[in-house]
């Protein structure tokens, strides 16, 4: 079992202000998307008396709405404050670090580049902070060599923070080459709980017959999880929801197994536990936890709901 792994501070947060918002102000309280990318958390928090949205059209106007975790465009907090909207921001700091960057190029006039997956909402976020036209996104290598700038602007260039820490690396090194006077952000945008869980994730990976990512399809930090593993040496990698999902006949052809797992930044513990629970129940199971490094990061709740 790879340590770290599962909640970061930004989940954390942005799940317990969803909690909070309930006791605070009753149920029902609407968020506009997934708080976080994890159908457990999502239906925990459902039952609890959240309602999942997709646009601010569906809040009625005398209930309180949450943004999710992602990050969103500034035109939904300016339209939430067009309606006289109660509403509370769940944006990741880390996230809102990338867009305050955005900000800042583009004010000292500059082109900005995003380094990032295209619809993901994080990106969807981070790109409308800026008028269109302002901002190119840029999801491979090769995006990289066929983007051409405007002429005679400065250049800067961002990123999402769940990245392939490596894949990251590459485009940058294409961008640096081709535009040596570009911007770089002031320190890394990918965040540290992406960093440190593809860390631990390359320090089990190479000893294992299997590796089971425990997190949503949907999240992108669960995915390159999956992707890192295999880069480091793992011959087969699975991305599983939970002990559910799992196929056993992966298990059962391969005598003795060492299984790695891990969890994405927005799968809860209890998730990962089943999976051991699951293996326990069939097997002869020994469970080696490998710490890479330790995380003490916490974000503070908003004023709002302290």
């Amino acid at each position: 079992m790879a340590a770290p792994r599962g909640f970061c501070a930004g989940v954390d947060r942005a799940i317990e202000m969803v909690e909070k918002a309930i006791e605070r102000y009753g149920a029902p309280v609407y968020v506009r998307h997934e708080i976080v990318h994890n159908e457990t958390v999502v239906a925990r928090l459902r039952g609890l008396g959240a309602v999942f949205v997709d646009e601010l059209d569906d809040v009625p106007d005398d209930r309180p709405v949450l943004f999710s975790a992602h990050g969103v465009p500034k035109s939904i907090p300016a339209e939430a404050e067009r309606r006289k909207l109660l509403y509370l921001d769940a944006t990741c700091p880390l996230v809102s670090k990338v867009h305050i960057e955005t900000e800042r190029h583009h004010k000292r006039g500059a082109h900005v580049l995003l380094i990032g997956h295209a619809g993901h909402p994080e990106v969807e976020g981070t790109m409308g902070q800026l008028q269109g036209g302002a901002m190119t996104l840029i999801e491979t290598e090769e995006d990289a060599e066929r983007f051409e700038p405007p002429a005679g602007t400065p250049l800067a260039y961002v990123t999402q923070t769940t990245l392939s820490v490596d894949d990251t690396i590459k485009i940058v090194r294409v961008l640096r080459r081709r535009f040596p006077e570009i911007w770089v952000p002031h320190k890394d945008d990918i965040c540290y709980a992406t960093t440190n869980r593809q860390e631990a994730v390359k320090a089990i990976a190479s000893d294992a017959d299997l590796l089971f990512v425990v997190g949503s399809p949907t999240s992108s930090n669960s995915l390159r999880l999956v992707e890192v593993g295999q880069r480091a040496g793992c011959p087969v990698g699975r991305l599983i929801e939970n002990v559910g999902a799992i196929d056993w006949t992966m298990v059962e052809g391969l005598s003795p197994t060492i299984v790695a797992l891990t969890a994405g930044a927005s799968a809860p513990e209890s998730a990962v536990q089943g999976v051991v629970a699951g293996f326990r129940e069939r097997y002869d199971v020994t469970v080696e936890e490998v710490e890479t490094t330790r995380e003490d990061v916490e974000f503070k709740l908003p004023r709002e709901l302290v």
